[in-house]
């Protein structure tokens, strides 16, 4: 059933590679089509997300600069505008932004540490509550040489924080106070040294979790026990089972809202790769891989109907979107929208 609510979507692109800030554009629930409808000044928005205000929805859209920081866009109005100049996020390189009881929460990559935003009644960020640093390294020589905080968000009973680190190969769980925007290490959860996880993707039972290695191509399957709190490795798949030439890069997991498929989309080769997850989500088997329409395919995400998987390609300056194949979870190549240095890809 189509989402109605949903008939737009908001796409980043980097301005400082010749990107244009926040792309707006048009959803054609029938087909998947974007068509662009204009744009709104962001400084390098590498990811975007959509709370609820006292007075309608807001755009957040996160700077990945040197400092980082949020600003916030009313989404009542025919265009979005700021609501207020943007506030500094005490931190370097965000690379993700997500909205979790009451507050907004950046993972920012150069500086590995968390920053907790207050919010106002009108969704206007306040100046963070907490920055929560991580500690730690990998043995990459480049890439772990210190932590490298790049996502975080919720679970999906609200009741904790995840962050995933790059630099440390751990994924932290952390408590947030909603009275006081204090975050509090609860436990951390190691992976395998030089794995290098980006993001992860909860399952929708909420049983499971699918961390990706942006080092290593691996998916490490996780169970999540919600009421304590406790990620748990149970296995892990590599992405290309016969290997593969040359270096790789995985970037961005989705999981189908059925439970039956996960995506991962890998930009060393431009590619989608498929995996079949069996009844219970414990276990992950690689289907095959498609292009992913463009080169660089820095964030994967589905469509407001679930059947579409949309692809924001940086390098070659487009968004691809994909019919996917209800039996096999095949991506097929249906359109693309030319979106230069495109970063991330939200609906709402």
């Amino acid at each position: 059933m189509v989402d109605r609510g949903a008939e737009r979507a908001f796409i980043g692109s980097f301005t400082s590679t010749g990107g244009r800030g926040i792309v707006l554009a048009s959803l054609d629930p029938d087909t998947g089509a974007l068509t662009a409808t204009g744009v709104v000044d962001a400084v390098d928005p590498s990811y975007l997300a959509i709370g609820r205000a006292a007075d309608g929805p807001v755009l957040y859209a996160v700077s990945e600069t040197e400092p980082g920081a949020v600003t916030a866009y009313d989404l009542a109005a025919a265009v979005p505008r700021p609501l207020g100049a943007p506030v500094p996020v005490d931190g370097d390189h965000p690379t993700h932004l997500s909205l979790g009881q009451g507050h907004l929460l950046t993972a920012n990559y150069g500086s590995g540490s968390v920053s907790v935003l207050p919010l106002a009644a009108d969704g206007t960020p306040r100046p963070p509550s907490t920055v929560l640093r991580h500690r730690g390294s990998g043995p990459h020589p480049d890439r772990q040489r210190d932590p490298h905080a790049h996502q975080v968000l919720p679970d999906p009973s609200g009741r904790w924080v995840l962050s995933v680190d790059l630099g440390t190969d751990s994924v932290r769980i952390c408590a947030l106070d909603p009275a006081t925007g204090g975050l509090t290490v609860r436990s951390q959860t190691a992976l395998p040294p030089g794995t290098g996880p980006r993001h992860l993707a909860f399952h929708p039972s909420g049983h499971h979790a699918y961390v990706l290695g942006e080092l290593r191509p691996v998916v490490t399957v996780c169970r999540w026990d919600a009421a304590a709190g406790a990620l748990d490795p149970v296995g892990e798949v590599p992405l290309f089972p016969d290997g593969v030439e040359g270096p790789v890069s995985p970037s961005a997991p989705v999981v189908s809202p059925d439970g039956r498929f996960l995506w991962a989309a890998e930009r060393g080769t431009d590619t989608i790769v498929v995996l079949a997850l069996d009844g219970t989500g414990e276990r992950a088997r690689v289907v095959t891989s498609v292009p992913c329409g463009g080169r660089w395919p820095r964030d994967l995400v589905l469509g407001p109907t679930g059947t579409r998987l949309y692809a924001a390609n940086e390098h070659s300056g487009d968004v691809t979107w994909f019919d996917v194949d209800d039996a096999t979870g095949v991506p097929r190549r249906a359109g693309s929208l030319p979106v230069p240095s495109a970063s991330a890809v939200l609906f709402g």
